[in-house]
């Protein structure tokens, strides 16, 4: 890519710990990406809408309580109403591996589970990135 992948961390709904999503954010920089970091306590609306405005390249949904087969459809709509259905979604977090592959299956790219090495994360985003700037080309 010619500029920094841009890359939005959210936290989601009423969770209040965000540590791993600050660990991300630090690696993703670390490794070059422009990040910006929401904060704590999103609404679904609050996230699409930051994604749009800030023009991302990557949405990182970073989520502890629960609630992502609430909240990850209604932020994947929001994002497909304004625009933004071809920014990459990502998840993070305590997702339980029964509800995987429904949210993969409605458009979360990938889930990483505690323990993911973030070199593993970046790799990601970066080969998504460039397969999206390869697609635009083609």
């Amino acid at each position: 890519m010619s500029r920094p992948i841009r890359v939005l961390i959210a936290k989601p709904g009423l969770d209040g710990h965000d540590r791993g999503a600050k660990v991300i954010a630090r690696a993703l920089r670390d490794a070059g990406m422009e990040v910006i970091y929401s904060g704590l306590r999103q609404t679904p609306e609050q996230v699409a809408a930051a994604a749009i405005q800030e023009d991302v390249d990557v949405v990182g949904l970073s989520i502890l309580s629960g609630a992502h087969n609430v909240l990850f459809p209604e932020i994947l709509k929001l994002l497909k109403e304004r625009g933004g259905e071809d920014i990459l979604v990502i998840a993070g977090g305590i997702i339980p591996d029964k509800d995987i592959a429904n949210l993969k299956a409605i458009g979360i790219r990938e889930i990483f589970l505690p323990g993911t090495p973030t070199q593993a994360l970046v790799e990601f985003i970066q080969k998504a990135a460039r397969e999206k700037v390869a697609r635009a080309q083609t």
